[in-house]
């Protein structure tokens, strides 16, 4: 579980958990450069061009915390190029140890802020966006450090292709309100739900993380939220 919308620039350090193991850190020094994102410089036209292997759509994950449900989705979909943005070290670490492990080729890493990748990314170069079990930020006095606010919203809207997804995993009561009261309405979307099932189950497909394992454990009640990005046209 992981906020993604602190301030850019420092990564390392006050970011950092456990003390990393040598080949953890290894992998930092020496796997996370070629694989991260930089964004001072201007992002290509196509974002597929950011992977050594052909893609044919990219998408992105928002804080991927362990990086489970990242690494599900690259092994299961080679065609498709993934981004994954993460402010930690250590969920930065775990998810090198995987890639290298797995030999996986079409993850691209960001090492801090969302807000600033999704300024950074082209107009319409996304297919997806997925936000699973982001730090809920339950005080009322913090809800502005939330992902999900109207500003965050526009912008994934400006980088989602028409017909795109936004998937939101949560299982605070709160932040999954919050969430739906800003989608509905923002007019780039629409809530895919026809019936309760489709909320309160996972898509077809879904990698429970270890988070939400724990959540069901502990008798957490777990939203699943689907938005399709809609025609400019619409």
């Amino acid at each position: 579980m992981t906020d993604s919308t602190r301030p850019h620039g420092s990564f390392f350090g006050r970011r950092k958990g456990h003390k990393l193991r040598q080949h953890q850190a290894d992998l930092i020094a020496r796997l996370l450069p070629r694989l991260a994102l930089d964004l001072s410089q201007t992002a290509p036209p196509d974002l597929r061009a950011l992977f050594d292997v052909a893609v044919d759509s990219v998408r992105l994950e928002i804080g991927f915390g362990g990086g489970e449900h990242l690494v599900a989705e690259a092994l299961a979909r080679p065609s498709t190029g993934f981004i994954g943005c993460e402010p930690y070290v250590n969920g930065m670490a775990k998810i090198l140890v995987q890639i290298e492990a797995r030999g996986i080729r079409n993850i691209r890493l960001v090492a801090g802020d969302a807000a600033e990748l999704l300024a950074w990314a082209p107009p319409r170069s996304l297919t997806r966006i997925d936000l699973i079990h982001p730090d809920p930020w339950p005080k009322r006095r913090h809800w502005k450090r939330r992902f999900v606010q109207d500003e965050t919203v526009a912008a994934m809207a400006r980088v989602l292709v028409p017909g795109g997804e936004f998937r939101f995993v949560c299982d605070i009561d709160s932040y999954v309100e919050w969430t739906l009261a800003h989608l509905v309405r923002a007019p780039q979307f629409e809530w895919l739900a026809e019936c309760a099932d489709d909320w309160r189950t996972p898509w077809p497909g879904y990698t429970m993380t270890r988070y939400g394992q724990k959540a069901a454990r502990e008798g957490r009640r777990t939203a699943y939220l689907r938005f399709r990005r809609e025609s400019d046209a619409e």
